[in-house]
């Protein structure tokens, strides 16, 4: 058993200061209580607040060593988020955060359609330094955190990444299929 990797989900926002209910707090209550997994949601309604969230993290966080995976919960398509009515491509995200994800899980829920070819997802990795970048392909009507949770769960289980996507496909292959399960490393 590896020790537990935390994960931390920023979700985007229209407004960080109005109350907003969210659709995902229910889930990552399930992961702390269902796998004990701990885990920080922050929301953000701009770049500079993503980049800050971010860099709250990365320097004032003592635990950061222990988040492995960044959910990110963001509204988009075509390897685009919106924040502030404003699309942002992954290779500008990728940018804000050069060298700074070393060795991180970055998982995007299927609020954003992630459809990567082989030079963008080594792009993103390379300047990043993720280990791993996964997310959803397909537009479903319902929201991945189903699936998302099984596949944080079995990453408490496995350290590598390869094998928590084989045995995910394994146990939901109807719904990693459906929702165009991807991952890149």
């Amino acid at each position: 058993m590896y020790p537990d990797k935390y994960i931390y989900c920023l979700e985007g926002v229209k407004d960080v200061s109005v109350s907003n209910t969210s659709a995902i707090l229910p889930s990552l209550e399930n992961l702390a209580l269902r796998y004990g997994i701990t885990n920080i949601y922050k929301t953000c309604d701009s770049i500079e607040g993503l980049e800050e969230s971010l860099s709250t993290l990365l320097y004032e966080d003592r635990n950061f060593m222990d988040y492995a995976i960044l959910y990110l919960v963001f509204e988009g398509n075509e390897n685009r988020i919106i924040l502030d009515n404003y699309y942002y491509t992954l290779e500008e995200i990728a940018e804000f955060f050069e060298g700074k994800l070393t060795g991180k899980i970055i998982h995007f829920a299927n609020t954003m359609r992630l459809d990567l070819d082989e030079e963008a997802s080594q792009y993103f990795l390379d300047v990043t330094g993720a280990k791993a970048i996964s997310g959803y392909a397909k537009p479903v009507p319902i929201l991945s955190t189903i699936l998302d949770n099984a596949y944080f769960g079995l990453y408490q289980e496995y350290d590598n990444v390869i094998d928590v996507v084989e045995i995910l496909f394994e146990k939901h292959y109807a719904l990693c299929t459906t929702m165009g399960f991807q991952l890149y490393y």
